[in-house]
């Protein structure tokens, strides 16, 4: 998922500066992956509603048991408290980090409350829920709405108790600054998921790729609207694929629509596409799947929501506004010439905002280390207000 590739780059930016990390949290059913350095497995757990058998009724059943978010809920657990209370004892670490705020009730666990804390908002969590409300019938609404406003509630909470706030985007921190004035707040430029490669520009093997986890609600709305409005007015003759998990249903769609499931290797999946398309219509926060796009090299074709966050893009990447722009678009990209000249540029793009990434990174690291010998109103904080 596109937050679990965000959550990487920000542990290996800490490792990058020397910083020791230790990552907690669940594997997936079925998932024999084996542990990398510092990640602690707490239990196998699901993570997706769709693939959770029972588990959603349990976990919707808990949320208004404990008057906190279905999302929350969904990762509380007594197993995962007991760990968390028997690494924070005093003295083991200079600066705790919650990632997103369905992870607030974790706080309650924290042994040494002299620690700075650090919340990571990959978006404003609570205006994407508002957006699915206004768009769903009326009992999805009503789930969302209250959704919604128990994720406000967290983050609200969180920025009133944290050392930090780490957004990914301006929006957000614009968001933060206005709702959390006392906060600190740092906007971190998120890279790509993968190390740059120079590629020649005229190796493709395929017209368009697409690219995602598709069983996320405002993924699968953008493709669904891609095969629906987009590719119906794409000739036949373009060659389409679609990677990622979640997209069975668009295996049979079109006969040049090819869906080939989970890749390995995003940037060389998206380096083999004349061109990538992006045609995000909702969400917040900043996506991973643009910006490993532009690192690929690949001319890209996206809505404006797609580039949400992202600022001075390289000349590869057009922006759209309709349907119909779109598909033009891609029409002209495939049909027109590959510059290696434009590849370049964003290679270099690309490589910039990875060494700004490690910059803003260094900064932060310092700034905590420096609060963890003096911090000490966590505590004060933490007991005066309520999630």
């Amino acid at each position: 998922m596109g937050s679990e590739v965000a959550s990487q780059a920000l542990i290996d930016g800490l490792r990058a500066n020397g910083v020791e990390v230790d990552v907690v949290g669940y594997v997936r059913p079925g998932d024999h992956t084996r542990l990398a350095r510092g990640e602690i497995a707490v239990q196998s757990r699901y993570i997706e509603s769709r693939n959770a058998k029972f588990y959603p009724l349990l976990w919707l059943l808990c949320s208004v048991a404990w008057r906190q978010p279905y999302t929350a809920a969904k990762y509380r657990s007594a197993d995962y408290g007991r760990l968390v209370a028997k690494l924070t004892e005093p003295g083991n670490y200079d600066f705790v980090v919650i990632d997103h705020p369905q992870m607030g009730w974790a706080v309650r666990s924290i042994v040494c409350r002299d620690v700075p804390l650090v919340f990571v908002a990959h978006n404003v969590e609570h205006d994407m829920y508002a957006q699915l409300a206004a768009q769903s019938g009326i009992g999805m609404r009503a789930i969302f709405s209250r959704e919604s406003k128990l994720v406000e509630r967290m983050e609200n909470w969180l920025a009133g108790i944290c050392a930090e706030i780490w957004t990914l985007t301006a929006h957000d921190a614009k968001h933060f600054e206005a709702s959390s004035p006392t906060a600190k707040i740092r906007e971190i430029a998120i890279p790509a998921s993968a190390t740059v490669r120079v590629t020649s520009a005229g190796l493709k093997e395929f017209d368009v790729a697409l690219i995602g986890n598709w069983a996320w609600a405002a993924n699968r709305e953008a493709l669904i609207w891609f095969l629906d409005e987009v590719c119906e007015m794409l000739p036949s003759s373009m060659s389409i694929r679609i990677a990622g998990k979640g997209a069975e249903f668009a295996a049979s769609r079109y006969p040049n629509v090819h869906y080939v499931g989970f890749v390995p290797d995003a940037v060389a999946f998206l380096q083999s596409a004349k061109v990538v398309a992006i045609p995000t219509l909702s969400g917040g926060g900043i996506q991973i799947k643009t910006l490993d796009s532009i690192a690929s090299g690949s001319l890209v074709v996206a809505t404006q929501c797609a580039v949400r966050g992202i600022s001075d893009l390289p000349d590869t990447v057009t922006v759209v506004s309709d349907v119909d722009s779109f598909a033009a678009q891609l029409v002209s990209v495939v049909h027109g010439p590959c510059a290696q000249e434009r590849s370049d540029h964003a290679h270099a793009w690309s490589a910039a905002r990875s060494r700004e990434f490690v910059l803003q990174m260094q900064r932060a690291c310092h700034a905590l280390k420096l609060q963890s010998a003096g911090d000490r109103t966590f505590r004060r904080r933490l007991q005066s207000q309520q999630p």
